[in-house]
């Protein structure tokens, strides 16, 4: 079976492309021996998906407001966001760092549940907005040509950092790491009177 070109693509079909690509380059990750290519792979996997969100974050789903289930759109929100932060603490770091191996398999196992919500015959964001009738060889244009840019952008200037849509930037506190001991326990709180 031949692969469809990318301009031959509509909109469902160019993110499902690039749904495979991803798949393929955490899979490479698993195999990856020694700190350069996986490092390699990570600036691969974060460079697509970081395309990837973008084209649906200010073309796809934006058509998709008021005609899929407005949860399914939310959450889609809500772990692109999630997917940034994993990215931003990949991208901060190196491969000989504690955690960075289970940063990548975290990310790669939020991306599968993603990809199966965006993806379930039924029920899923790409059968709804199918059913709705969005102009999918309209958005696939579109599409395409942002990511063509936005491409363009990042070989020249590299990925930007992450910008949340969801998370609202709440003060965060890093505890003690893993392996060390934990701080002297903290007074108990007095019940009010």
């Amino acid at each position: 079976m031949a692969t469809a070109k990318p301009e031959d693509m509509d909109a469902i079909a160019l993110l499902k492309a690039d749904h495979r690509k991803v798949e393929e380059l955490f899979a490479a990750y698993e195999n990856a021996k020694g700190a350069e290519r996986k490092q390699k792979l990570v600036l691969q996997i974060a460079t697509e998906l970081t395309v990837h969100t973008i084209i649906e974050e200010e073309i796809f789903y934006p058509a998709c407001k008021g005609a899929i289930e407005q949860d399914l759109l939310e959450e889609a929100y809500v772990e692109h966001d999630g997917a940034k932060v994993l990215i931003a603490e990949l991208l901060g770091s190196n491969p000989d760092e504690e955690f960075y191996d289970a940063k990548v398999k975290v990310l790669s196992e939020q991306i599968e549940h993603h990809v199966e919500e965006e993806e379930k015959r039924s029920e899923g964001m790409f059968s709804q907005a199918r059913a709705a009738g969005l102009d999918m060889d309209a958005l696939g244009d579109q599409m395409r040509a942002r990511k063509q840019e936005a491409m363009a952008q990042f070989e020249s200037n590299g990925l930007p950092p992450p910008e949340t849509r969801t998370f609202t930037g709440h003060e965060l506190i890093e505890g003690e790491p893993v392996d060390e001991e934990p701080r002297a326990a903290q007074p108990e709180a007095r019940p009010r009177a």
